[in-house]
């Protein structure tokens, strides 16, 4: 199956339109895996049509991705370009608007130990500490969009051939997009105002703590005072609305950090930097992780919940209910972007202060751990809802009320 920038367009469309909602005269930069030309050409094309001043791509080879971690010295994993990491960061400075293109191998750096692939990462992120605030606080505009690759298709699909099993996974991020109708961007406003129903619904609660019950999970998530539901298509710190993830079903918050106490159990596995985990179980005292397993992916587990002191502690609680239509899809993506959209999940690191109601004056990561939000290097999300979760919460007066039962909504909005 070859798929033209002509395919893409609707995509492209509401990645440019709603996903970074470019305005005149703004740059877009855009990082890419070199397989996804045609969508980022096609991107290209509708981010000069809504008025952008320069479209720049970032190209990379996964292959060669691999190859580096499998054979570089631990001395050349250890380092990330500095140049790299300053110039988004001016690029940030400047008002540049980001888009990421997923669409790879879920097991691609499967053979790769996970201790180098952390210190690969960790390096990464550690020359980008001054350009990711940009990102965690909305202070530049950013979406994530994907495009379907051979290796994932036939992951997805092991037992169709290859190009049915790209044109049926196509198909499906095209649905799970919301862009196989006439009218895509009239199609993600009617969403839009969906989740924002509800996020008003969820704000006016003012829920001091949430309940999980399902099989092997018994988790108690505090939320700060100052705590805040958001989803897609909400004004941010940018100064306009965006919708970071194309697709997205949830809204989200973020957990008191030393908040969340009992056990947890994931509910379908974890696609993580090329690696698998699965069967993922953690306890919390305090709010932070005293023991963890898994099933599948051990090792790369702990080397994501060893990355830093913040790591052993939450940074994200999502809702999304088992009758999302990505879940009722039935499809298991092996990529966060699409799993998270079917499941309700929580995430392990850094918080989001967009999700405090003052989080505009967060002005350093000690004003954020001070209001109750955590801080990390990374931000890594796991699923954890199914048709056995029940959700009730707690409210700064005193009453429970029933949020989720049998992995759904127990209350539609008004």
């Amino acid at each position: 199956m070859s798929l033209t920038e002509r395919d893409f367009a609707p995509l492209a469309e509401v990645a440019v339109r709603l996903g970074v909602n470019l305005q005149p005269g703004q740059r877009l930069w855009v990082n890419s895996p070199v397989a996804h030309a045609a969508l980022v050409r096609a991107v290209a094309r509708a981010a000069y049509e809504a008025g952008a001043r320069d479209v720049k791509a970032d190209f990379h080879d996964e292959l060669l991705g691999k190859i580096r971690l499998e054979m570089a010295p631990e001395a050349g994993l250890a380092e990330f370009p500095q140049w790299i990491a300053d110039g988004l960061e001016t690029e940030a400075k400047g008002g540049t608007a980001f888009l990421s293109v997923l669409g790879s191998d879920p097991e691609l750096l499967s053979s790769v130990p996970p201790a180098r692939v952390a210190m690969s990462m960790k390096a990464a992120q550690q020359a980008m500490v001054n350009y990711r605030p940009y990102l965690l606080s909305h202070r530049a505009a950013w979406s994530i969009i994907a495009a379907p690759a051979p290796a994932w298709a036939k992951k997805v699909f092991p037992d169709t051939p290859e190009d049915q099993a790209m044109d049926l996974l196509w198909q499906a991020i095209q649905r799970a997009s919301r862009v196989d109708g006439p009218d895509p961007i009239a199609a993600w406003h009617a969403h839009i105002a969906n989740l924002q129903a509800r996020v008003a619904w969820l704000n006016g609660l003012s829920i001091r703590q949430l309940h999980y019950q399902g099989p092997g999970t018994d988790l108690t998530v505090g939320l700060p005072p100052t705590h805040q539901w958001v989803a897609s298509g909400q004004r941010r710190s940018v100064g306009y609305a965006t919708s970071p993830n194309i697709p997205t079903e949830e809204v989200f918050t973020l957990p008191l950090r030393t908040g969340v106490q009992g056990t947890v159990q994931s509910t379908m596995p974890l696609s993580h930097s090329g690696q698998l985990i699965d069967g993922i179980a953690l306890t919390f005292k305090d709010g932070r992780i005293v023991s963890y397993s898994a099933s599948t992916g051990q090792d790369a587990l702990g080397q994501v919940i060893e990355t830093d002191d913040g790591s052993r502690y939450l940074g994200e609680v999502a809702l999304v209910p088992v009758d999302s239509p990505i879940a009722q899809s039935g499809i298991l993506y092996y990529n966060t972007l699409f799993d998270e959209n079917a499941s309700c999940h929580l995430a392990i690191g850094a918080a989001y202060p967009n999700t405090l109601t003052d989080g505009a004056e967060v002005a350093s990561d000690q004003d954020l751990l001070e209001k109750g939000g955590n801080v990390s290097m990374t931000h890594v999300d796991f699923m954890v809802g199914s048709q056995d979760l029940s959700i009730d919460a707690e409210t700064a007066a005193g009453k429970t009320v029933a949020i989720f039962r049998k992995g759904r909504w127990a209350t539609q909005p008004a």
